[in-house]
């Protein structure tokens, strides 16, 4: 059918805005259209924006850095995409004044993104841009929830005849707005989304349909959790791994079922996230490599 690919590259430029939040135009080119020159992005972005279907807002710092998000008319359209089921993007994702004030957490939460993107490019792995979903809301009872940063979806690319091991990772960006305290105590909420069971009123577990953690819904192993550390300097990285060390020593064998990572962004950048620069939380005297590390796959 001629035509057939028309739009294609339109429509996954406002899925990568309506799902990631907010990206500058650099950022967008390097996810979506790397391999053509960054004007063609530019026009892109352009006409998206006449269409009404995406914004931006021009940040005073950083060379007036622009930065793109998608309006409440262009997250209504992609949310009815088959790909884009499920998600929720938050109520202020198309308010210009929210996204100013978020902007330089959530970008950062971005370039991370493409660290991962940029890598299994390089490795011939699969990681596509619509398998970075931030924000996932994950129950864990009394009205509480789990919402990491990002789940990531990656693929490795075939070893020794096999298609490649599928790998899932919960990822916490830190930039040091919150003391190492408040860092640590979220390896807390995570072991409790680990052994949460949901309870339905009045339904009591039958041995035919017994209780089931409520993670076991969505993945059938537990993502392991990688910390990404950025906004201080190297003394910082070193309180946040000992707070962290610290917070794992609490949770018996949880750290030890789960493979928990952490690692500067700036290490990341510079070597990429497969090299052996992640820590494991509860021994952070190696440095190890990912995906390599763990033993966890499916």
């Amino acid at each position: 059918m001629v035509g057939v690919d028309v739009g294609s590259g339109d429509r996954m430029a406002l899925g990568v805005l309506a799902q990631y939040r907010m990206a500058t135009t650099e950022q967008m080119h390097r996810v979506i259209a790397p391999e053509v020159r960054i004007e063609q992005t530019r026009r892109r972005l352009a006409r998206l924006r006449v269409e009404g279907l995406v914004d931006r807002i021009t940040l005073p710092q950083a060379g007036r850095t622009r930065v793109w998000f998608p309006t409440s008319y262009g997250v209504q359209l992609a949310s009815e995409w088959p790909e884009m089921r499920g998600r929720r993007p938050s109520r202020t994702v198309s308010d210009p004044t929210a996204v100013r004030l978020k902007a330089s957490h959530t970008l950062t939460v971005t370039e991370t993104a493409l660290v991962f993107l940029e890598d299994a490019r390089r490795r011939g792995d699969v990681c596509e841009p619509l398998d970075w979903i931030p924000e996932v809301h994950h129950p864990i009872g009394s009205g509480e929830a789990v919402i990491p940063d990002a789940l990531l979806y990656y693929r490795r690319g075939p070893v020794d005849g096999d298609n490649g091991s599928m790998l899932r990772a919960f990822v916490e960006v830190d930039r040091a707005t919150m003391g190492p305290e408040r860092l640590a105590a979220k390896l807390t909420a995570y072991e409790r989304l680990h052994r949460y069971v949901p309870v339905v009123p009045g339904r009591r577990p039958t041995h035919q349909e017994p209780a089931v953690e409520e993670w076991r819904r969505r993945y059938p192993l537990f993502p392991r959790i990688l910390f990404v550390l950025d906004g201080t300097g190297p003394a910082g990285v070193e309180n946040r791994i000992s707070a962290l060390r610290a917070g794992a020593g609490l949770l018996a064998r949880f750290p030890y079922d789960v493979p928990m990572l952490a690692a500067p962004l700036a290490d990341l950048l510079q070597h990429g996230p497969s090299a052996p620069v992640w820590r494991p939380v509860h021994d952070p005297g190696q440095r190890v490599r990912w995906p390599e590390s763990g033993h966890r796959q499916t």
